[in-house]
């Protein structure tokens, strides 16, 4: 027995104009899986997101919201959802809001909780319009789970958020996913999709050029982490890119074994040396560099981070 997918994209595109901002994608997304949805500003995200919401209409192609079309009512009550921008009435107080989104589901989860797992108790009884950027947005992402949805679409939620409010942000997203909900989640920070997805989506140019696990998508990079403790690197062949975090470099190759032995060689003191596979960012800009015809070569100087920066 074939199980449907919750959503699915099926041969979609979708242009402005001249412009093509989703070229012919085709996706599903199945029950209980945490989707990373990746790629660089213009590659398509938002405008996926909102055609599977029913926001936009796709040009050519299909795309199922709960088996029916996404702006049928009985879909969208399924489903929440957290867009980049919110607009909320600034004169009602922060509960009142979340009151008010509740009463339009046949269903809704218990208001007092979500603020507490999205860090909203604090400001509850305080009007929008007194509330800060990042109270705002916390107000917004809580918003989506009034409803108890199966699924929701998380579009940048923490864009603007301190660190201790995304920490808290992964918390009430790892619950909701752990109860059984699934999650599409765009984000620039990397470092957010690689900590909470399982499954990773990455767009570029309106095209889907990868899909894939975390851990295989570190593998399909092709690229190895070699990380010690120094003052300054030194001119290393087969260096591709270099990352300093504190007093710790990660030095980016295709080779680390080969990397180790040059970076001896030259002489240059280090120590506290482990070697990892590359992170999630590696493989990402690797992949964006290799659909651009820009793949990286060993020898090549940061030229995984010099081909999406073109």
């Amino acid at each position: 027995m074939t199980i449907q997918p919750l959503a699915r994209a099926i041969g979609v595109s979708r242009r402005y104009g001249e412009t093509t901002a989703v070229d012919g994608i085709s996706l599903d997304i199945p029950a209980g899986q945490l989707i990373g949805l990746l790629g660089p500003n213009g590659a398509g995200k938002s405008t996926l997101i909102n055609l599977f919401t029913g926001l936009r209409k796709p040009t050519q192609g299909r795309v199922e919201l709960f088996g029916r079309d996404p702006r049928h009512v009985e879909a969208r009550r399924r489903m929440g959802m957290t867009p980049q921008e919110t607009g909320l009435p600034e004169t009602l107080k922060a509960t009142e809001v979340m009151d008010f989104v509740a009463a339009h589901f046949t269903r809704s989860a218990d208001t007092r909780e979500l603020q507490e797992r999205f860090g909203i108790t604090e400001f509850a009884g305080r009007q929008v319009g007194g509330l800060s950027g990042g109270q705002k947005r916390r107000l917004a992402i809580a918003l989506a789970f009034v409803g108890e949805p199966d699924l929701v679409f998380l579009d940048e939620p923490t864009t603007g958020l301190d660190v201790e409010a995304r920490r808290t942000l992964w918390d009430g997203i790892r619950a909701f996913h752990q109860g059984g909900g699934t999650v599409v989640l765009t984000s620039h920070y990397l470092d957010e999709v690689e900590e909470l997805a399982e499954r990773v989506v990455i767009i570029d140019q309106g095209r889907c050029v990868a899909d894939d696990s975390v851990a295989s998508l570190r593998r399909v990079s092709g690229l190895r982490r070699v990380t010690v403790r120094m003052a300054e690197v030194p001119d290393l062949p087969g260096l591709v890119a270099v990352e300093r975090e504190g007093d710790r470099v990660h030095l980016i190759s295709q080779d680390s074994d080969q990397m180790v032995r040059d970076l001896v060689a030259s002489g240059a003191p280090f120590d506290e040396l482990d070697v990892s596979a590359g992170s999630l960012e590696d493989a990402f800009l690797a992949l964006l560099g290799r659909n651009r015809d820009k793949a990286p070569e060993a020898g090549e100087t940061t030229a995984v981070a010099e081909a999406i920066a073109r």
